[in-house]
């Protein structure tokens, strides 16, 4: 599979985050395949006592994605999926989709002609691959300076792959999102870090930054092929002054660098704008290195999706929009 987002495993742990099913659409042809992975969930509203669902992509990215294919048919196999899945749709009662694709598969692009595709926001990382240093060319100058800091301090970190449980990071995780007046959607529960091991362990890398044996500040992040996702993450404001959120950074460019790893993908803001706060900070870790974020839009029974809610195609964001952080 080209990343973990669309394993399986990955979309039955948000089923219930999703509040529906994670369902799997593959299409074979003499072209190639695609594959195709997201929840399905009930509509807000029924017809006649019949229930309709609507198709979102689980946490994260996602979306429909070409496995095999020659890239002189990749147009032609596109159009024999719509088709297909059209009539999927149909008969399942599914009336309309919302597609978070990948920013650094960049599959938006494959599929440009099946969804209302919009640029929601551009997304960074660390380019492991193409720089000898990452740290040097990636992290900016108050970054590098803010490393030296800490290692002189005597900061430390552990890094461990498919740890025994989530306990401790849930802990300093909901410390730092009571701390910065999160959104409830952000304080997942015990129960989704326990399906998180039982689903994913062997993609779960969590770091743990120490300083005079106290951990200070922890990582959870995924692992898969030659890609790390930065997924969630918490520090103790006690510790500010050495800088535990830049270190858990550190820790993760030094253990990938000599593993073979090409990227680390931090994500984006909480918004479109460049200026935004969170894709500011994170955009210090990978000066070099950004992605397009695209998200999509398809309705896929018209004469439904009017009876339902009646109304036109760009009701399906307002519909879609307060699930999709």
């Amino acid at each position: 599979m080209l990343d973990l987002y669309f394993e399986e495993k990955y979309g039955l742990l948000y089923e219930k985050i999703e509040e529906g099913k994670c369902e799997i659409f593959e299409y074979h042809s003499d072209l190639g395949i695609v594959r195709h992975l997201f929840i399905k969930k009930p509509a807000s509203v029924n017809f006649k006592g019949e229930v309709y669902y609507e198709l979102v992509t689980p946490y994260g990215y996602g979306g429909p994605v070409i496995l095999k294919c020659d890239n002189k048919n990749k147009k032609e196999l596109v159009n024999e999926f719509e088709e297909a899945f059209m009539g999927y749709c149909r008969k399942n009662h599914i009336v309309s989709e919302f597609v978070r694709f990948h920013p650094v598969l960049l599959n938006a692009q494959d599929f440009s002609g099946c969804y209302d595709l919009t640029l929601r926001r551009k997304t960074t990382g660390t380019n492991l691959r193409d720089f000898e240093d990452p740290i040097k060319n990636e992290f900016s100058k108050s970054k590098q300076k803010s490393i030296r800091k800490s290692l002189e301090a005597g900061v430390v970190y552990r890094v461990t792959v498919n740890p025994d449980n989530l306990e401790n990071f849930q802990k300093i995780y909901h410390s730092t999102m009571n701390r910065k007046h999160a959104d409830q959607v952000y304080f997942f529960d015990s129960e989704y870090f326990k399906k998180l091991l039982h689903y994913l362990g062997e993609h779960v890398l969590l770091v743990e930054v120490e300083y005079e044996g106290k951990v200070i500040g922890m990582g959870l992040n995924f692992i898969y092929g030659k890609m790390i996702h930065i997924h969630l993450s918490g520090t103790d404001e006690n510790f500010h002054h050495l800088a535990p959120s830049v270190m858990l950074r550190y820790a993760l460019v030094e253990w990938g660098k000599g593993r073979g790893i090409d990227l680390i993908h931090e994500g984006g803001g909480k918004s479109s704008s460049m200026d935004d706060p969170l894709y500011v900070f994170k955009k210090q870790f990978g000066k070099n290195t950004d992605f397009d974020y695209f998200v999509g839009y398809r309705i896929w029974d018209e004469k439904q999706y009017k009876l339902l809610y009646h109304s036109d195609h760009a009701e399906i964001e307002k519909l879609n929009s307060p699930a999709y952080r």
